[in-house]
Parts: C-alpha cells; sequence; structure tokens
C-alpha cells in the first residue's frame, strides 16, 4: 500500500539544503580537525549566557515560557520596538518556514537571488510555492533587480541577506532604505540580518514597525554563539507578528536556550569582543589568501569567499580539504561556485587549514588568480 502523502510532498526530492559536517564525518570515518565551513562561530557564547545556560540545565524538567517574554522585553529594549512587534522562534531557519506557510498559498510566487540562502528554497517548494531567482551582480544580491522581479511576477515575498550568504558582501543602509521603500504593494520584503551583528560599521536600516511590507530577521547562532541552542527572532509590524503567533509551535524554544539568549542581550560587552576578533580573523585569511595571489570577496561575516578562478579548482579544493579533515563549503551556483569560503576558526583551525591549502596547492598544480 503506498504512503497517502501529499501532492506536495509526493513532488518532492528527498533532499535537504545542507549536507553536515557529521555526516560527511561519518562517510569517511574521520572526525574533522577544522570545521570552518558550517559559519558557526569560533569566538563562543556570553561568559554571562553560559552561566546562565548552565544555570538552566538544573530547569530541564520545566518548559520554557511560551510567550518568551522576558527574552521579548529585553529584544524590544535593544531595538527601540514594542514586544508585541517582535517573535521569538527556533532560529531564522524555523522562522523561513513560519513566513512561508503564513503568506504564501500553493502556486504563488517568492523572488530571491539565484545562489542564496538555500532554506528559503527549501521551504518554498515544501509549501508548493513557485521560486523566481535573479542573479547576484559582482558577487552582491542585487536589490534593484529583485524589486523589478517581485513587480514583473506579483510576488507574495522577495527575501535578501544583508550581509549575503554565501558571499558574505553587503550593502550600505541607505541602499536597504531604497528596498524597503520600493517593495510591491502586494509584497513583503524578507530581509535576513543574521550576520549583521558582524559589519564593522552600521549597516542596517533603522527599523521602522509600521511599515507591514517588512520582516526583519536576526539570529543568536552567529554572533552571539549559540548556533547548538537554535534560537532567533524577527522584528515586524504587530499585526505580522499576531499570524506567526497563530502558527509557532509555542514550546518549540528550550528553556536553555531561553535563558542564554537573554543573558547575551544583556552582556554589553560581548559584541564588540567578537567584532573585533571577527576583524582580525578576516584580515589573516585575507592575507593568506593574496599570499597565493587569490582574490578575496570583501566581507561583513564569519567566513570569506576567496575566489580560486573556476569552479573546478574551488570543487578539487573542497574535495581535497575534506579529506584533509578541513571542513568547508561553496556556493551552489555559477559565477559563485569558483570561491569557496573560508569559515573564520580558531588558531588552531586557522593552522591546520593553512597547512592543508600550502599542501593542495602544491600538488594539485592550481592556477592562481
Amino acid at each position: 500500500m503506498p504512503i497517502p502523502f501529499t501532492e506536495i510532498v509526493n513532488s518532492l526530492p528527498a533532499t535537504t539544503p545542507f549536507v553536515g559536517p557529521e555526516t560527511l564525518e561519518r562517510q569517511q570515518g574521520k572526525i574533522f580537525r577544522a570545521r570552518i565551513g558550517a559559519n558557526e562561530s569560533a569566538f563562543g557564547l556570553s561568559p554571562a549566557a553560559a552561566m546562565a545556560m548552565r544555570e538552566a540545565v538544573a530547569e530541564s524538567h520545566l518548559y520554557a515560557d511560551p510567550e518568551n517574554y522576558d527574552l521579548r522585553q529585553a529584544l524590544a529594549l535593544k531595538h527601540g520596538v514594542h514586544m508585541d512587534e517582535i517573535c521569538v522562534d527556533a532560529g531564522i531557519d524555523s522562522l523561513l518556514g513560519l513566513t512561508v506557510r503564513m503568506l504564501l498559498e500553493p502556486g504563488q510566487n517568492v523572488v530571491t537571488s539565484l545562489g542564496a540562502y538555500p532554506t528559503l528554497n527549501y521551504h518554498v517548494a515544501g509549501f508548493g510555492a513557485n521560486l523566481v531567482t535573479v542573479p547576484y551582480k559582482d558577487f552582491h544580491e542585487d536589490p534593484e533587480a529583485l524589486i523589478n522581479a517581485s513587480a514583473q511576477h506579483h510576488a507574495k515575498l522577495v527575501y535578501i541577506a544583508n550581509p549575503d550568504n554565501p558571499m558574505g558582501t553587503w550593502h550600505t543602509a541607505e541602499t536597504i532604505s531604497q528596498m524597503i521603500a520600493d517593495v510591491p504593494e502586494h509584497c513583503v520584503l524578507a530581509l535576513d540580518e543574521a550576520y549583521t551583528e558582524f559589519a564593522e560599521n552600521p549597516i542596517a536600516p533603522r527599523i521602522d514597525t509600521s511599515n507591514k511590507n517588512v520582516i526583519r530577521f536576526r539570529t543568536f547562532s552567529k554572533a552571539y554563539g549559540m548556533a547548538g541552542q537554535r534560537i532567533g527572532y524577527v522584528i515586524a509590524h504587530k499585526d505580522i507578528i499576531t499570524g506567526y503567533n497563530k502558527i509557532r509551535n509555542h514550546f518549540g524554544i528550550n528553556r536553555v536556550a531561553q535563558k542564554g539568549a537573554l543573558a547575551s542581550v544583556q552582556d554589553a560587552d560581548f559584541l564588540p569582543m567578537v567584532r573585533a576578533s571577527v576583524s582580525a580573523a578576516r584580515a589573516r585569511v585575507t592575507e593568506f589568501a593574496q599570499g597565493h595571489s587569490f582574490t578575496v570577496v570583501p566581507s561583513n561575516t564569519n567566513f570569506v569567499a576567496v575566489d580560486l578562478g573556476s569552479t573546478e579548482s574551488a570543487t578539487l579544493m573542497i574535495s581535497e580539504l575534506n579529506k584533509r579533515q578541513v571542513f568547508m563549503r561553496m556556493p551552489g551556483v555559477a559565477p559563485l561556485n569558483r570561491c569557496i569560503r573560508v569559515g573564520l576558526g580558531t588558531d588552531r583551525e586557522f593552522e591546520v587549514f593553512t597547512h592543508a591549502f600550502n599542501e593542495i596547492i602544491k600538488q594539485k598544480n592550481f592556477v592562481r588568480g
């Protein structure tokens, strides 16, 4: 007897957006010595958060507050909004799924960049909507082209990340503000700001929750170093937040993550330290890559895209690094996939990576430039 899947599920391939490093470790029978491909923070989490989380472990027999009241109150104070304009859930990936479910009927259109963060695409397919893509422009997402495509295809949702994943590039607050102003009336802008705390200078436009056409996505996975705890939030008009609350899993946040996130927000000294460490690590990777005559794409994230000149070279480098127990990823579509995405790891991980990279360059006779 066939399983009575829905028509949408029957139409989907048996794939997920990412193959995790643990999967590759099991396949290879080896543990990665440098795990610098998952965009995790090598700089840990706030000491205050670590302490709060240790204390919360003893309370694990208790559910988390389904309203996330204390955390939303702290976030509202941080961003200068009302707490009813914030929804907390299990990371941006989960919130993207809720966004698609909340706003899209099967067959409606979503606009994104070709090669941009793939989890949105995964949810769009999973809910039966249609994906429309526009190309990157000089390794940047193209706000003007995204808006034009949204109007042309009568899209209900348009997505951009600033800074971008997988390239690390960014647009100024003025450029994103203009994009917000140009969003068609029938469309909502999903503005993914997962990496904004890494930016050396502010690039996020002023938050205006009176605008019903914009949803701002933030996370504790990146600069706050809490990727394994799965917690993030959106900032939007209160009516949009009501929509999220109608469909979210109200007990989807674990208590340890909730307490850690609250302590992170309240630790004013932590993010400046992370930004300084990331800036120094970016400079170190840039100097190393340029020392091999490879072009480096300027980044405002915790990774650096290094242009190896061709898809073949990038694919070979990723394969050879994995063989040497260095976990790394690369963009999935041309022309972005002539780059490898070098995560900013610990001093030890950087040493492992550079040793492996040098060995591969020497053995495989890479063409520079």
